[in-house]
């Protein structure tokens, strides 16, 4: 289906950016002077690290948050509102718990202003397009992660969007499903005269959009901006085992490397408060990055370790980016070398290594915000919505669920808090 170049421009961003204000009168740039343009007939993906902005463009283009600066156009016209050609399947599978499958489809065709007498018939034709026939009457606790993203899938495309928006819709569900739900998606838009006529989606799993995209917008981060777009020269169907595939990929490892792990460190100037995102990796997996460096020599290539260890690249790039925040690790172009404080950790008795942990954990502003709150009231713990509602505060277009879990996960192995799944507080450990 894809068409290039040529290709009716059906949605485009011209210079924008957006920034917000912060509780104490600062504003931080989360997007520089975005420029990108969809065209009818291709897949394009936006490829970048956590906290580059990807979300915040998706949903600029869907008319969800108007940008501080610039503007966006649909067929040549400035969008005042939402984007009505545009639909969005999301991260999380956002369904409605106590509809059926049928239920929650129908209920998006309602409120669109669906003819009526044709709801019946486009539910049960997108049902059995995403894969659900059988499943109509089924509630979404009754379903596994991949048939609840299917919904999450039926729901946009019953719409028929010109536009079908996409932000990180496979993230969520085992490698297999996602690899089949990435082609589905796919025989889905490459049906001849059918909406979507295009789709925008959010990853960053480099395979992924290799495997989907025909073109990829590379975003570097604080603040956002597009450092490099590559076409896809490959036609489909893709075959992820394929030379020329293994070729493009190793491709975009190498400019995102060159990016996101560049040889000179360039430090960004932020206010003395800014937090930074935790970027969503576990504790056990930044001490298994440390002793898998540690066991050869306090140094590896980058590509190699997302090798040795059976981890998508980026999944690899994400906890690099733990540990560097940490101070545990430093990055010269492909490497990933141990500092010294990640030799102390790796040399360290397992209680030794929570102390580590812990000091590292307070150079960061989240943690060392949440610790001095939880010590000005020790007798009276803190509730989990109140640390949420800082981490929104302070971060406002990012996933504050995740990030809270996060949170806890880091705190725990460093013994900084204790957290009470029952009553959802935060107290001294």
């Amino acid at each position: 289906m894809n068409v290039g170049n040529n290709g009716k421009i059906l949605c485009a961003a011209a210079g924008i950016s957006h920034e917000f204000a912060k509780p104490e009168g600062n504003r931080l740039k989360v997007l520089d002077n975005i420029n990108l343009q969809i065209r009818s007939g291709e897949v394009v993906a936006l490829l970048g690290p956590s906290g580059c902005g990807k979300s915040t463009i998706l949903r600029i283009l869907a008319g969800l948050i108007k940008p501080t600066a610039g503007d966006v156009f649909t067929h040549g016209e400035k969008l005042a509102g939402l984007n009505k050609g545009a639909a969005i399947v999301f991260q999380g599978f956002a369904l409605y718990p106590w509809m059926t499958v049928t239920e929650n489809v129908e209920v998006v065709l309602k409120s669109t202003g669906y003819p009526f007498g044709e709801i019946g018939d486009r539910v049960r034709e997108t049902v059995k397009m995403v894969g659900l026939s059988g499943f109509e009457d089924a509630y979404p606790r009754e379903l596994s992660g991949g048939m609840k993203q299917r919904v999450g899938i039926a729901r946009a495309i019953a719409v028929k969007p010109e536009l079908l928006f996409m932000d990180e819709p496979f993230s969520q569900v085992d490698a297999l499903t996602a690899e089949s739900l990435r082609a589905e998606v796919l025989d889905i838009w490459e049906m001849a005269g059918a909406n979507p006529q295009s789709i925008l989606m959010v990853s960053h799993d480099i395979k992924e959009v290799v495997y989907m995209a025909d073109r990829i917008v590379v975003l570097g981060a604080h603040p956002g901006r597009i450092r490099t777009v590559m076409e896809n020269p490959l036609s489909r169907p893709r075959d992820y085992r394929s030379p020329e595939f293994q070729r493009l990929v190793e491709r975009l490892h190498d400019i995102i490397s060159g990016h996101e792990m560049p040889d000179v460190a360039v430090e960004p100037v932020m206010p003395p408060n800014f937090i930074e995102p935790l970027p969503n990796c576990s504790a056990s997996e930044i001490v298994g990055l440390l002793e898998y460096l540690d066991a050869r020599g306090g140094i590896a290539d980058v590509f190699q370790i997302s090798v040795d260890t059976r981890r998508e690249f980026g999944q690899i790039i994400t906890i690099v980016k733990g540990a560097e925040m940490l101070d545990m690790v430093d990055t010269p172009k492909r490497m990933v070398t141990l500092t010294a404080v990640g030799k102390q950790f790796t040399k360290a008795s397992p209680e030794d290594r929570k102390n580590v942990w812990r000091g590292q954990m307070l150079q960061l502003n989240l943690f060392r915000t949440i610790k001095e709150l939880i010590d000005k009231h020790p007798e009276q713990a803190i509730s989990k919505e109140l640390v949420q509602e800082i981490i929104v505060m302070h971060m406002p277009f990012e996933n504050y669920e995740p990030l809270f879990d996060n949170l806890i996960r880091w705190a725990r192995y460093g013994n900084l808090f204790s957290y009470d799944e029952t009553s959802e507080t935060l107290s001294p450990p």
